[in-house]
């Protein structure tokens, strides 16, 4: 039974990448379509981003009260059915709404698939995670190859939404029937008052270790292009290449990063990662060549990779209300993808992008500094009694 909910976990985040993918790389054509510019396209994406923190911060309550397997079943063929909006509005002002509705169904499944998969990895008793988010990676880019091949073929961009939205939520369905059986691991929060077996303070500070994971991954995916370009002098068409260098750097380590994490440790490991992505960073800013700045988008990548799977992983060992407490700090995360573009652009507005890049060397660092107290604290917590024992 394990070994088949993890095949569905890995369906539900290679699926949720997917639809990620498509839309983002379905963007310029909505753009054309509806003739948005710069200025609205980035409210309209703003609006996404809004309705999925919106629902997030609501999403944990939820899954402690129906389970996860519960809100998988209809959150993830939902999250694609919600693509219909955008793919098929009329004007502005109907995008408008359609993308908060959109933010709201992808930041449900994205709690919900992520409390499932710490549950699906304490059935397991060994590190598993990281082999998710690595798969989501897989399901972005196959999104956006798809995306490209249907334009290269002639296939128009809001057909190629719709049909997503059309037949993604059916794919969703034999993943959602591999899922471990729809019963609370613990008992939940409100039972026991507080956030169960997780202190307020243990939250705060894991979401702060999410917030600066988060913001300093967004400042690479952001940046690292314009920084090749505009800092460095590259070629146009060799400036991207800084960024498919994190990438795959990422993604590489995500999907083999669950022996890493058996083999060192949690707290070793997210020590390690601040480590790595604190020394990219200081690459990036102190070695003015293209080399350099590769060698320094890599490290970064490879840190970077593995602090989410180890910061969900030491919220599911805390126990308690895990969909709550998981909710809190996805949202502590999310906040940072959110506000990273804005802050790095006004700095880098009134002085320069190597200034702005000080953040992410400083969140970098304290990646490891904060992460490692916290994953300490909750690994000589006494075990969680389960529900009904």
């Amino acid at each position: 039974m394990n070994k088949r909910a993890r095949i569905g976990v890995f369906g539900f985040f290679f699926l949720c990448g997917l639809v990620m993918g498509m839309w983002a790389a379905g963007l310029p054509a909505l753009n054309e379509r509806l003739a948005l510019g710069p200025e609205r396209l980035g409210f309209a994406l703003l609006l996404v981003s809004l309705g999925a923190l919106a629902s997030m911060l609501a999403a944990g309550r939820i899954v402690d009260r129906l389970t996860s397997r519960t809100v998988c079943w209809f959150a993830g063929p939902l999250s694609a059915v919600v693509l219909l909006g955008p793919a098929l509005a009329p004007s502005y002002p109907v995008l408008m709404v359609t993308a908060v509705v959109l933010g709201l169904g992808l930041g449900v499944i994205e709690v919900a698939m992520n409390v499932h998969s710490v549950e699906v990895e304490h059935a397991y008793g060994r590190p598993i995670i990281s082999a998710f988010h690595g798969t989501w990676s897989l399901g972005g880019a196959t999104g956006g190859a798809l995306t490209a091949i249907g334009l290269k073929l002639g296939v128009d961009g809001q057909a190629l939404l719709v049909g997503a939205a059309v037949v993604v939520p059916f794919l969703y369905l034999p993943a959602a029937r591999l899922l471990l059986p729809g019963r609370p691991a613990t008992e939940p929060a409100e039972q026991g008052g507080g956030m169960g077996a997780m202190r307020w303070g243990l939250v705060a500070l894991l979401g702060l270790v999410a917030f600066a994971g988060h913001l300093s991954e967004g400042a690479a995916i952001d940046w690292a292009a314009l920084h090749a370009r505009l800092v460095l002098d590259t070629d146009p068409a060799a400036a991207p290449l800084a960024y498919t260098v994190f990438s795959i750097a990422m993604t590489s380590v995500r999907l083999l990063g669950d022996p890493i994490r058996a083999r060192f440790g949690p707290v070793r490991t997210i020590q390690l990662a601040g480590v790595f992505a604190t020394a990219g960073y200081l690459l990036v800013l102190f070695v003015p060549t293209v080399v350099g700045a590769w060698a320094g988008w890599a490290l970064a990548g490879i840190g970077l990779a593995t602090v989410v799977p180890v910061v969900f992983s030491a919220v599911g060992a805390a126990g308690g209300a895990v969909g709550r407490a998981l909710s809190l700090v996805t949202a502590f995360g999310y906040s940072g993808l959110l506000v990273g573009p804005a802050v790095l652009g006004f700095v880098t507005e009134r002085s320069s992008l190597p200034v702005a890049l000080i953040i992410p060397t400083v969140l970098a660092a304290v990646v490891g500094l904060a992460g490692a107290p916290a994953i300490r604290a909750i690994s000589a917590a006494p075990e969680p009694v389960p529900a009904g024992r």
